[in-house]
């Protein structure tokens, strides 16, 4: 599937070519603090498919692992824009959020769900609006 996407300012844009059946989701510790969220959400794909334009400003964090992982985001306004190996990446996974066609690409795997936030699956009794409320 081709897909298109970017940051919230425009600064950095991308083309890609992924295997929707890939899309995920990382309850991760590490990942709810760098979203400010429950979790991140991902699709990854292979160098050869990734065609990005800009400059990415890149955060190297350690894993629980021990493996050092390259986030990237735009330096303008900080959109989260894909995460790597830090050194000569074969594949980025790219966060779901900056890819337009989001709403095609539903979560196939949970990962780090040891992580997840008690509440997560819960949200269907919590109420619900189309905008924000008056």
């Amino acid at each position: 599937m081709r897909v298109d996407g970017g940051c919230h300012c425009g600064k950095i844009t991308y083309e890609a070519d992924i295997d929707p059946d890939k899309a995920g989701l990382c309850h991760c510790t590490d990942c709810q603090t760098l979203t400010s969220s429950a979790f991140s959400l991902f699709v990854p794909v292979p160098k050869e498919n990734f065609r990005l334009r800009g400059e990415p400003r890149v955060y190297v964090k350690t894993a629980e692992s021990g493996n050092r992982r390259a986030q990237a985001f735009c330096p303008e306004c900080g959109t989260r824009i894909y995460a790597s190996a830090e050194k000569d990446p074969l594949v980025f996974n790219l966060r779901l959020g900056t890819v337009r066609q989001r709403a095609a690409l539903s979560p196939r795997v949970q990962l780090w769900c040891r992580s997840a936030l008690p509440w997560v699956n819960g949200l269907s009794s919590v109420p619900q609006h189309a905008k924000q409320p008056k």
